[in-house]
């Protein structure tokens, strides 16, 4: 039996070569069986051109795949909401229903929904390939939408060239707004988008754009996937917000929701056709346990094709760039991941795992590609599976990069349970850099997961309750000055140590306030946490901008050097002085993490030559104390019998040194 490159890389993976093998293998054969032969998963998943309503030269045409019902009928605003045999779908092979309608029997802007009818009940349902679902203000229930505008939106920039490292800023159109509503694409376009451009990240990470009925759920609890939200806007609007960041050089990439979906029967596809197994798993199989929600059958080839489907839309009608797949690791396991930590090689092949979802995700990966070879893919997962983030060729899954979910946990964790002069060098840069060699991961310090409420954000845990009382220039204060130190260090050494890319959740790069908690009826539907007070940063009175004037050198900083491409060295790791220093892509980093003392003279062996300091988290520019005169040349000189450095290191700062 011949070995992947995957296992001749990693010799762990030996014992299970053929567990490796055997998955290769399937998905090749799935690709054959769903293409006829062809292999093009391209023009497979085209069921977003032919289910749905659609335009046709002699007027309308909607199709629907509902094999358990017995008779579906169109209402809406054209029939006054009640069953007419004028609105009757016929039924076509392999459970399909079509109708054909006259011009004047629909139009723009018209609400509609299906009346479903089965053996033994029936009920209302949104269509589940549309394209357009908005809400009603008084009664709060959903409808479909006739999507029709007489003006098609004209595109005016390129798709953006490949991002090798990513430096993705995540963002909520939503709560992008200061005021207390729900922000718009519009808003979004002409307000945030400028400050992404001016921070230097190179692709936005766009949530909650598949329609989901519960605002709080974040996104994540879908029931219209092919529809993006309307409560932010219209279609075009979204379509001119991604054109928009393609003209300043940003890719977009959509947080795509394809592990779950949501259990409304009214909303979503929980008991669409009558029955509990038409896109999920029948009975106990197809809840997850723990997000009240319903899990996909990735076994069935209809399913498979709604979701291929479902990829090929937001690319060809959006222009997305990739896709970040959302709950990965609950696809990819019967336990969903739940209550497992993922100790040993063998709980990532012992059975336990769902391989119709992995090869789902092989072929989605696939589809990405002949799509849009510039395009990325992003996993969420918190196993670690070996293969995730490698090629398909070689044995793996596909996606271009993991998640590395375990540093932001770690930040958190070292926070909460020690005193940051008990934090240990060795330690942290096991933890930040610890990574797979045959896989590219993303890292970050917090993304949306560590800032929603019953959690705290990093800023938050640092100063806590000081941030109301004491962020103004005037103020002094030991704790304010401790948390600003800190969260510039914790930033700039998960960017300086992330494997191959690097995330931020909007707002959080110059330290807003508090936790996120959406409108619901404990907190009296209040939008004061589910919004982004810009106010803050651009206020000059104020030192979130010294937060925010960080973030933007230190990703500006990488994007000149490139360290993400390169390997990294490490020169020290002291734990009794509480000082790590590393070099990367002919950078030095030095973090003095030490609360109390301040080093004179602090020797390391580093390359001859001199050297200049480009970062330094200690500068007044940034909220320091200028302890250092940045503006010296360093010149190399002998520590011991090599050559080496001798610097001052503040407390509680880091600097970045590069080669004259």
């Amino acid at each position: 039996m011949n070995n992947l490159s995957l296992v001749q890389n990693d010799p762990w993976l030996e014992p299970y070569n053929g567990v490796l093998l055997h998955r290769h293998q399937r998905t090749m054969q799935k690709i054959l069986d769903l293409t006829d032969g062809t292999g093009k998963l391209i023009d497979f998943s085209n069921g977003h051109l032919y289910f749905g309503l659609h335009r046709t030269p002699d007027g309308w045409v909607f199709r629907e795949w509902a094999p358990n019902a017995i008779a579906i009928y169109l209402l809406g605003d054209f029939n006054q909401w009640k069953k007419s045999t004028a609105y009757k779908l016929i039924s076509l092979d392999h459970g399909v229903w079509e109708i054909s309608l006259s011009p004047d029997m629909l139009q723009h802007g018209m609400l509609y929904k299906l009346l479903m009818e089965w053996e033994g009940g029936s009920g209302e349902r949104i269509p589940a390939w549309c394209r357009r679902v908005v809400q009603d203000e008084n009664t709060h229930l959903f409808s479909a939408q006739v999507w029709d505008p007489n003006k098609t939106y004209q595109w005016k920039n390129k798709l953006p060239a490949k991002v090798k490292n990513p430096l993705i800023y995540e963002a909520h159109v939503g709560m992008s707004t200061a005021e207390l509503k729900v922000g718009t694409y519009v808003e979004f376009t002409q307000n945030v988008l400028p400050r992404i451009a001016k921070l230097g990240y190179n692709i936005l990470q766009l949530m909650a754009i598949q329609e989901h009925p519960y605002y709080g759920s974040f996104g994540y609890q879908v029931s219209s996937f092919f529809a993006p939200s309307s409560r932010f806007g219209t279609p075009e609007e979204l379509m001119e917000l991604i054109d928009e960041a393609h003209g300043l050089g940003i890719s977009v990439i959509l947080d795509i929701v394809h592990s779950h979906a949501v259990r409304n029967a009214n909303e979503g596809l929980a008991l669409f056709d009558g029955s509990d197994y038409q896109y999920f798993h029948a009975g106990k199989k197809g809840d997850h346990p723990a997000w009240d929600s319903r899990c996909f059958n990735y076994g069935s080839d209809e399913v498979v094709h709604f979701l291929l489907s479902n990829v090929k839309y937001w690319m060809d009608s959006f222009h997305f760039d990739g896709f970040r797949f959302d709950g990965v690791t609950s696809m990819i396991y019967t336990h969903h991941g739940l209550g497992v930590d993922f100790s040993n090689y063998d709980m990532y092949f012992n059975g336990d795992q769902d391989e119709d979802a992995l090869t789902y995700l092989s072929m989605a990966n696939m589809l990405v590609k002949e799509i849009n070879k510039k395009a990325i893919t992003v996993a969420e997962d918190v196993s670690g599976m070996p293969g995730i983030a490698s090629p398909y060729q070689d044995g793996g899954v596909g996606f271009d990069f993991r998640m590395s979910m375990g540093v932001a946990d770690y930040w958190i964790k070292i926070i909460k349970e020690r005193k940051d002069e008990h934090w240990l060098m060795g330690e942290m840069y096991y933890q930040l850099s610890n990574k797979r060699a045959d896989e590219r991961t993303i890292s970050y310090a917090e993304c949306h997961d560590q800032a929603m409420v019953g959690d705290k954000t990093i800023i938050f845990r640092l100063i806590d309750a000081k941030m109301y009382t004491s962020m103004q220039k005037i103020d002094e204060d030991i704790i304010i000055d401790r948390g600003l130190a800190l969260h510039k260090m914790i930033r700039l050494i998960s960017l300086a140590t992330a494997g191959d890319g690097y995330l931020t959740f909007m707002g959080n790069e110059f330290g807003h306030p508090e936790w996120i908690d959406f409108p619901r009826q404990g907190n009296n539907w209040s939008y004061a946490y589910a919004r982004r007070q810009w106010n803050l940063v651009d206020n000059k009175e104020l030192r979130y901008h010294l937060l925010s004037d960080f973030d933007r050198a230190m990703i500006r900083l990488e994007k000149k050097n490139h360290w993400l491409s390169q390997s990294m060295q490490p020169i020290s790791l002291n734990d009794g002085d509480q000082v790590m220093i590393f070099s990367r892509a002919e950078l030095l980093f030095i973090f003095n993490f030490n609360p109390s003392f301040s080093f004179t003279d602090y020797g390391f062996v580093a390359p001859e030559g001199k050297y200049q300091v480009v970062l330094n988290s200690d500068d007044k520019k940034f909220g320091g104390f200028g302890r250092n005169n940045d503006a010296l040349i360093h010149a190399t000189q002998q520590v011991g019998d090599q050559p080496g450095l001798l610097l001052y290191l503040p407390s509680r700062s880091a600097m970045v040194l590069r080669k004259v």
